[in-house]
């Protein structure tokens, strides 16, 4: 069996050896701590029946870990130069495929299909490029991809931002597009020295298990998410000057007042105490102004 390649010299002989140069345009920052790859795994609750999805498998640490305990890995890498990298440290395993593409362009759908059986609920691990977190993980959420949980390894404070409660400073517009289709747990913090290179800010790890049904009903999401967006345009302002300078006409002013009051909301209020069960309220009165 191979040796793993977590360890600082590992990973710098498999580098070396392929004479790979990392980029910093993709993001690549290898994990190289072996306990906080199993925690990872162990986050994700990985066991023989589980069907995994890595994305960014980079030089494999954390694939061979998922390797180890799944009974599937399918591996989903932009960058082609990985591949004879990638072969070399996972040429032990038979239960791993590879996909050379971007996952923000790829039929992933059809990927699942092509690798699992029909019915099957997958796993998505991942350590993320820090640049595209936010449309990889909406991706994942909104395609209607047969996933359960999805455990990532991203930026601490974009972390924070997903598990936010209203109220607290971190709280926002993603928070809510997140929570209303899974629910977010950090499951531990990652300091940058356990990375080659290192990046220059500190990471977690984030658990979404996807909701089977919403968190709310909403009548119309793309409006409902219009509103989110236009009550947190300026974070200092009140939810209702945010809304008639970001959604609706300063002249029609009474009627959102009145579309307030009617929603139990006090104008005065800014978009990071509202909860999403008040955004949906709040978007559900307004909506009957929209004629």
């Amino acid at each position: 069996m191979n040796k793993r390649i977590s360890s600082p010299k590992r990973m710098q002989d498999v580098i070396r050896k392929h004479q790979f140069t990392l980029k910093k345009s993709l993001g690549q920052n290898f994990l190289i701590d072996e306990n906080i790859l199993n925690n990872i795994a162990s986050s994700a609750s990985i066991d023989e029946n589980s069907y995994v999805l890595e994305i960014g498998p980079g030089a494999g640490a954390l694939t061979q870990v998922l390797a180890g305990r799944a009974k599937k890995v399918i591996a989903v890498e932009i960058d082609r130069r990985l591949a004879p990298v990638l072969h070399d440290t996972l040429q032990d395993f038979d239960n791993v495929s590879i996909h050379f593409g971007d996952v923000l362009e790829l039929d992933v759908a059809q990927i699942l299909a092509q690798e699992c059986p029909p019915g099957t609920s997958v796993t998505v691990v991942a350590n993320l490029p820090y640049y595209v977190t936010t449309p990889i993980l909406m991706k994942l959420l909104t395609d209607g991809l047969s996933i359960k949980t999805i455990v990532v390894m991203i930026q601490k404070e974009v972390a924070s931002r997903l598990q936010a409660d209203p109220g607290e400073k971190s709280y926002g517009s993603l928070s809510i597009a997140v929570q209303y289709l899974a629910e977010a747990k950090i499951v531990m913090t990652v300091p940058k020295t356990v990375f080659v290179p290192q990046p220059n800010v500190d990471s977690a790890v984030i658990r979404l298990d996807v909701r089977p049904q919403k968190k709310i009903r909403v009548d119309d999401e793309a409006f409902f998410f219009r509103v989110v967006r236009a009550s947190f345009a300026q974070r200092r302002k009140t939810l209702l000057n945010n809304l008639m300078n970001n959604l609706w006409s300063k002249e029609r002013k009474n009627d959102l007042l009145a579309a307030m009051e009617a929603a139990r909301i006090d104008p005065r209020r800014r978009g990071e105490t509202l909860s999403i069960e008040e955004f949906a309220a709040l978007s559900s009165q307004l909506q009957k102004l929209k004629g």
